[in-house]
C-alpha cells in the first residue's frame, strides 16, 4: 500500500507542478522559467543521489554512460521542458495535454526502431487513442476559441500545436537515451543518478542561454510573483520524482506506470482551481485528454494483464503488428 500511496502522490505533485508552471508562464518567458526549475533540481537531487547511494553508483559507469545521460538530460530538461512550456504558454495546461502524450508515440517509435521492441495489437488501439484526443481539440477550436475569449485568454494553436509537437519529441526520445546510457538492466539506483547528472548538463546548457540574454538580470526581471511560481513548480517536480523512485522500489513498473497518468486528472483539478480564469475546461476538452492518457496507458502496459482486467482475450491483444 505504500508503494501504491507513493506513486499516487507522485502524480499528484506532478500535476501541481503543471498548474504552477501555468501561472508562471503568463508573465515571464520560458527560458526565465527554465533558468529557476532546472539548476533548482541540481542541489535536490545531488541530496537524493547521496541518500540513496547515487555517487557509488555513478563510479561503475564508463564513459558512454556519462554522455548518454548528459545528452537525456539536454533533450528533456532544455529541449522537451522548453516546448512544454511554450505550448502551455500558448494554449494553457490543460489544452497541451493532448498533444503532449504523443511524446509516447515518439518513445514506442524509437523503441520499435531502435531497440526492437514489438507493437501490438493493443498497443494500436493505443495510438490511435492519443492521436484522437488532439483532432477532438482541433475539430472543436472554434467553439473552444469563443470559450477562451470569453475569459480573456485567446489559445494560440499553431504555436501551441508546434511546441507541443517539440515537447513530444523531447519527452519522447529522451528514454531511447537513458537506456542507451544504463541499459534496460539499470537500477533504481543508476536511474536517481541519471536525474543528476541529467539536470547537471541541462543547467550548463540553460547557464549559457541565460548569459548569451544578459545573465541574472534577465532572470530577476520576471518579477517576483512568476519567480515564486516558478520556484514551487521546481519543488514540485522534484518531490513528484522522488515519490516516483521510492514507488519503483517497492512495487512493479506495472503499477506504477498507471497510477502515474492519473497526474493528467490531477493537472485538471489543479488547474481548474489555480487557473480557471486562463483555462478552458469544457468536457469535449476534458473527454479528449482522458481518451489521450487512456491511450498512453495501452501503450504502457502488458497486453496480457489488459486482456485479463477487461476479460478479453489475451491473443489477439498480444498479437504482434509490428
Amino acid at each position: 500500500m505504500l508503494g501504491i500511496g507513493l506513486a499516487l502522490t507522485s502524480a499528484a505533485f506532478f500535476g501541481l507542478n503543471n498548474a504552477t508552471v501555468r501561472r508562471g508562464v503568463l508573465h515571464a518567458t520560458v527560458l526565465q522559467g527554465l533558468a529557476i526549475t532546472v539548476p533548482f533540481g541540481v542541489p535536490i537531487f545531488a541530496v537524493i543521489a547521496l541518500i540513496f547511494g547515487g555517487f557509488d553508483a555513478m563510479a561503475n559507469w564508463n564513459i558512454s554512460a556519462w554522455g548518454w545521460m548528459s545528452l537525456a538530460g539536454v533533450v528533456h530538461f532544455v529541449f522537451g521542458r522548453y516546448g512544454n512550456y511554450r505550448a502551455t504558454q500558448a494554449l494553457g495546461a490543460t489544452l497541451s495535454t493532448p498533444v503532449q502524450q504523443i511524446s509516447i508515440l515518439v518513445a514506442i517509435a524509437l523503441a520499435v526502431v531502435f531497440l526492437d521492441e514489438s507493437l501490438t495489437v493493443l498497443n494500436c488501439i493505443g495510438v490511435v487513442l492519443v492521436l484522437i484526443g488532439p483532432a477532438i481539440m482541433m475539430a472543436r477550436r472554434k467553439k473552444i476559441m469563443a470559450s477562451a475569449k470569453s475569459k480573456g485568454f485567446e489559445p494560440q494553436y499553431l504555436p501551441g500545436l508546434f511546441w507541443g509537437m517539440i515537447c513530444a519529441l523531447g519527452y519522447g526520445s529522451s528514454p531511447l537515451l537513458i537506456v542507451l546510457a544504463l541499459g534496460e538492466s539499470g537500477s533504481v539506483t543508476d536511474s536517481i543518478a541519471g536525474i543528476l547528472v541529467s539536470y547537471t548538463a541541462a543547467t550548463l546548457v540553460v547557464i549559457a542561454l541565460v548569459m548569451a540574454n544578459g545573465g541574472l538580470r534577465y532572470v530577476t526581471g520576471q518579477g517576483r510573483s512568476s519567480f515564486n511560481w516558478f520556484a514551487l513548480s521546481a519543488v514540485f517536480v522534484a518531490a513528484s520524482q522522488l515519490c516516483r523512485y521510492m514507488a519503483l522500489a517497492l512495487v512493479p513498473v506495472s503499477v506504477v506506470v498507471p497510477i502515474q497518468r492519473l497526474s493528467v486528472v490531477f493537472r485538471i483539478i489543479f488547474n481548474a482551481v489555480l487557473n480557471r480564469d486562463f483555462e478552458v475546461l469544457d468536457v469535449w476538452v476534458i473527454f479528449s485528454v482522458i481518451l489521450a492518457v487512456l491511450g498512453a496507458v495501452f501503450l504502457s502496459l502488458d497486453s496480457v494483464m489488459i486482456a485479463n482486467f477487461l476479460h478479453l482475450n489475451a491473443g489477439w491483444l498480444s498479437y504482434t503488428v509490428f
